[in-house]
């Protein structure tokens, strides 16, 4: 998710004539130390040192929404009532969802490629499915692939962030996002809005209902909705929110979940080969499962 830096200006708080952040919540080192503390127990995800004014710009919402100015008062009420939904809005807050439509383009043809013969049902996972981008993108490539043959494929989009699941389950997207793709796709596969929906262009109901979304914590001890064996695994920009030990145990939980020639798609700047010996690259940001024995 991207915010400009004028959204970012006004949630932190206001400039004085010079210069200088007035601050109306009190962030201190310790809460900071705690936020990144509890964020990675519950999710996994690693914050760094510098991404203080982050934090405070994205939570400052929540302590505003419960009329707290200290975030030790925000803090102290989610550890004290361990099962509130605010820890769910808490997750939510501190969630990346920057995502487009057939992002890191190349990987599409090779999907293609590796599901074009299949004869039995195609199942695919996006593991972090955002705001759908990636899980549609892999519901169009399904179709223009396999034809009639698509209407058994199934896409199952997971992701830890409930408000962006919402908007996935929407399928409604800003026109000029939409507009990034070639004319044939937009014909084929989105409706245009009209009247009140100006501006917004839908996901046809035959792509959409291909696709299913869960909301999935990759630190849960069980995946209740993740049923395997998928033909790919999409798994990209999400690691690098994590330490290595806990990349190594999630890699090490798709490998079962995996058909023994499918394929794990990574992000970019990921890189799997040195943290498990599961998998083996097999072509860029592309991986299989290593041979045993």
């Amino acid at each position: 998710m991207t915010q400009s830096v004028e959204g970012v200006a006004s949630d932190a708080g206001q400039w004085s004539s010079g210069g200088q952040l007035e601050r109306d919540l009190v962030l201190t080192d310790a809460d900071f130390t705690k936020i990144r503390q509890l964020i990675y127990e519950r999710a996994g995800i690693v914050l760094a040192e510098h991404k203080r004014e982050m934090v405070y710009s994205r939570l400052a919402k929540r302590l505003r929404h419960h009329g707290m100015t200290r975030f030790g008062d925000y803090l102290a009420r989610l550890e004290r009532y361990p099962e509130a939904r605010e820890w769910q809005a808490f997750t939510n807050a501190l969630t990346t969802n920057l995502t487009a439509f057939f992002r890191e383009a190349h990987h599409f043809p090779l999907l293609a490629d590796h599901v074009r013969d299949r004869r039995e049902p195609v199942r695919i996972w996006s593991a972090a499915a955002s705001t759908g981008e990636e899980p549609y993108s892999i519901a169009m490539t399904l179709m223009e692939t396999l034809g009639s043959r698509a209407s058994n494929a199934s896409v199952l989009g997971t992701d830890i962030d409930t408000d962006a699941l919402e908007r996935a389950r929407a399928g409604i997207y800003p026109v000029e996002q939409v507009n990034k793709l070639d004319a044939e796709r937009i014909r084929r596969f989105f409706q245009r809005g009209r009247g009140r929906h100006e501006g917004l262009a839908r996901l046809r109901p035959e792509v959409s209902n291909l696709v299913e979304f869960h909301s999935l914590n990759l630190l849960a001890p069980q995946w209740p909705p993740v049923k395997g064996p998928f033909d790919a695994i999409f798994c990209r920009n999400i690691m690098i929110y994590f330490d290595k030990q806990t990349q190594a145990r999630i890699l090490e939980r798709f490998a079962p979940l995996l058909k023994p020639d499918g394929l794990l798609f990574a992000g970019h700047s990921e890189n799997f080969s040195y943290i498990t010996d599961v998998f083996r690259l097999r072509g860029q940001t592309v991986y299989t499962l290593a041979k045993r024995g």
